[in-house]
């Protein structure tokens, strides 16, 4: 079964630090946890009292108990969410959870549900994840890595803002396969 450590690691490789960009939906974040979708998030509080320091943001990643902060929500709210640890296959498991990190948990789902030919409903529940467990690893992540790909293209297409992120979106998306 996958390891939630290893696929935490590589995504949060992926995310970065802290960022404030005013073209992102998501407003203030810091390794991806966006204020605007988690604004009850306690790491918020602790983030905000270390603002007052001088080396902000470099104080961040230093901060212990904000890193165990981060790593709950992201076991609780997209690991869990996506059964990271019933899926059989590390790469795959990496692959769907770094892009519930990126998409939301439900997207990602739907996308590993199409991918399968699941029914797309958001939630891996046993018979998805039958079907992902017997799929084969290397065409599952090629088939999900297109449906990413073609769902950044939508965003940027109703979003030209969202326009600066595609390649960055798409790199990571490649780097996943």
């Amino acid at each position: 079964m996958a390891d939630f450590g290893t696929a935490f690691e590589l995504t949060m490789a992926a995310e970065g630090g802290y960022v404030h960009d005013p073209d992102d939906p998501g407003g203030e974040t810091y390794k991806g946890i966006a204020r605007a979708r988690n604004p009850k998030w306690p790491g918020w509080t602790e983030i905000d009292l270390l603002k007052n320091n001088s080396n902000f943001p470099n104080n961040l990643d230093t901060n212990p108990g904000l890193q165990t902060q981060v790593k709950i929500l992201y076991e609780a709210l997209y690991w869990d969410k996506i059964r990271g640890d019933d899926i059989g296959d590390q790469d795959i498991a990496e692959s769907i959870f770094d892009f519930a990190v990126n998409a939301g948990p439900r997207t990602s789902a739907k996308l590993a549900q199409i991918t399968v030919g699941a029914k797309a409903d958001g939630v891996i529940g046993p018979k998805t994840l039958e079907k992902i467990n017997a799929d084969d690893k290397r065409a599952f992540l090629a088939v999900f890595a297109l449906a990413k790909i073609g769902r950044y293209i939508n965003i940027c297409e109703k979003r030209t803002a969202s326009r600066k992120f595609f390649f960055g979106w798409v790199r990571r998306t490649l780097e996943g396969i």
